[in-house]
């Protein structure tokens, strides 16, 4: 569910059976206790009907008007004697208005001939607020979700540039050693960069996309490495509607061989993917080099910095990642939680 396309829809509702059920009530209420039989009392509900009609224009004044342009501009003290002149014309007309309607009215400065315009002010203003309480918020998190989707977008660039220079280390090894894999994996590495270019435009693609992206950076490395490094990978699970962010599990695995092969006696990286419709567990073990990786660069610990951030922005409540050192390994562990 998206909260900023239910809340508005859910606060429009909000607001139509407020001021439809306040309308019904305020206004027909008398002509529940009224007595047909006399006429009296008819001229008088007739009175009531009149007045209240005209304190509809008092409560979307001060709703459209006062709250937004004079209370939020210039403070609750302007606002208040704003309303309370207001109040006191709208008392003044219904008072004129009960004469031309019911000659035989009787002017009786009690609180009931205040009362009626300072109530619908006073459920006004309350309306008014609540409403604009929400406004404010809906405006919060607008803005949160633009400065995270700003900052999604800046990591994702990072992303691209780091991945291409590191697959063309690849491909010039390649040239320079005459292999004949050379043009295959050129071909290879352009289904790479277009699914970094346009699949990982969106905001979610499916787990077995992001599997085969990662399956064709493994294989190119492997033509790279070749016997050298021996890589296992050991994926299990069914795909289904699993969905994931792109570009979110290569940077550990682009981690494992850029800090993991260099100078590390007897190299290895053992990769296991274990998923079904609710979770998916990710673990990437690697030996730890005995000196600076041939590779190693000045972007070295953007990938793992990066996804780390990624994770917390996307999958703030979902996830658990642990990254450690044991037995001359580095070892991650990724669980992400499909269901919530």
């Amino acid at each position: 569910m998206n909260i900023l396309t239910e809340k508005p829809s859910s606060e429009r509702l909000f607001r139509i059976l407020f001021q439809v059920l306040f309308w019904i009530i305020w206004i027909g209420y008398p002509f529940i206790n009224a007595d047909y039989d006399n006429p009296s009392s008819v001229r008088f509900i007739i009175m009531l009907f009149w007045v209240r009609i005209i304190e509809i224009p008092l409560f979307y004044f001060n709703l459209y008007y006062l709250i937004p342009k004079v209370f939020r501009v210039k403070g609750i003290a302007t606002y208040l004697i704003i309303l309370i002149l207001l109040c006191s014309a709208f008392i003044f007309m219904e008072d004129k208005i009960k004469f031309i309607i019911n000659p035989e009215y009787k002017r009786s400065f009690t609180f009931f001939i205040f009362f009626p315009a300072l109530f619908v002010a006073a459920v006004s203003t309350g309306y008014g607020l609540v409403t604009e309480l929400q406004r404010q918020e809906r405006d919060r998190q607008d803005e949160r979700q633009e400065r995270l989707q700003s900052e999604l977008s800046f990591l994702r660039s990072q992303i691209s540039p780091h991945f291409i220079f590191n697959v063309l280390n690849s491909i010039v090894y390649l040239i320079r050693t005459n292999s004949p894999s050379a043009e295959s994996i050129t071909i290879q590495l352009a289904e790479l960069i277009r699914y970094m270019l346009y699949e990982a435009d969106d905001k979610q693609v499916t787990l077995s996309k992001e599997l085969d992206y990662l399956n064709n950076y493994i294989s190119l490395q492997k033509i790279r490495y070749g016997e050298d490094v021996p890589v296992k990978l050991t994926i299990t699970g069914t795909e289904g509607s699993q969905l994931i962010e792109p570009m979110l599990l290569i940077p550990f695995v682009e981690n494992a061989f850029k800090h993991g092969v260099g100078m590390a006696k007897n190299p290895r990286i053992d990769i296991t993917i274990n998923f079904d419709q609710n979770k998916l567990d990710f673990e990437v073990e690697n030996t730890i080099g005995g000196g600076e990786s041939a590779d190693k660069d000045s972007s070295s610990g953007i990938g793992l910095k990066n996804v780390t951030r990624r994770l917390e922005l996307l999958y703030p409540d979902s996830h658990k990642l642990d990254v450690n050192e044991r037995n001359n390994l580095f070892v991650v562990n990724l669980t992400l939680d499909f269901k919530k």
